[in-house]
């Protein structure tokens, strides 16, 4: 959908704690004649402040941000109290529960770094135009000998805990699960990747950005 034609460019706010990727984004935005960056922000806890303040239109937020500034509660602050204020979140982790917390919060767009500064140019236009626009899932990532999306759903929960430190006790606890049940998990995502220990699979889930614990 085309983004209606307007007067003067839409204000946007970047939150992004790289300055290269900030810039980057920065010059696409403003090359294309419909955005001007107001302002750049390295941690997405001072985004709601300074949205109250700034007149803008469109956020671009990182989901971690500095000092783990987290881009999704920030965006749920400012959903709540500027609802009209369009956000996109941005991301290069395949975090599997993003997209799901993302909307949970209110964020009207999802966008992954890699699909391109021409796929973020759309995105935004088409946010702004109306449109909530996010993929059909996360970005198939290589652990062990199999993708990411090779795991269901109760699996990544696991390897989630394992990411985090738990032990089999504290999984079934957690996850209404019979420590039993975790044990049996636990074989099947060992002899599915190849890894050898828990640890392994734990670090190397962690390494790739597939979970990353809250």
């Amino acid at each position: 959908m085309a983004q209606k034609k307007r007067t003067n460019p839409t204000r946007v706010l970047l939150v992004e704690d790289q300055d290269i990727t900030a810039k980057l984004f920065e010059t696409f935005l403003t090359a294309s004649g419909r955005y001007l960056v107001a302002g750049i922000l390295k941690n997405a806890d001072i985004a709601p402040a300074y949205c109250a303040k700034e007149g803008v239109e469109l956020v671009l937020m990182n989901v971690y941000t500095e000092l783990g500034a987290s881009g999704i509660e920030a965006a749920a602050a400012i959903k709540r109290d500027h609802p009209a204020i369009r956000i996109v979140i941005i991301t290069s982790l395949p975090e599997v529960s993003y997209i799901n917390r993302a909307r949970e919060a209110g964020v009207d767009s999802f966008w992954y770094k890699e699909a391109g500064d021409a796929a973020l140019l759309e995105i935004c236009d088409r946010t702004m135009a109306g449109e909530s626009v996010y993929p059909p899932g996360t970005p198939p990532t290589q652990l062990g000998l199999i993708k990411s999306t090779e795991l269901t759903d109760r699996e990544l929960d696991i390897l989630r805990e394992l990411a985090r430190g738990s032990t089999n006790n504290e999984i079934a606890q957690r996850l209404h699960l019979s420590v039993n049940t975790v044990r049996d998990y636990m074989k099947i995502m060992l002899s599915k990747t190849g890894f050898h220990t828990r640890t392994e699979i734990a670090i190397r889930a962690r390494e790739a950005g597939l979970v990353i614990p809250e």
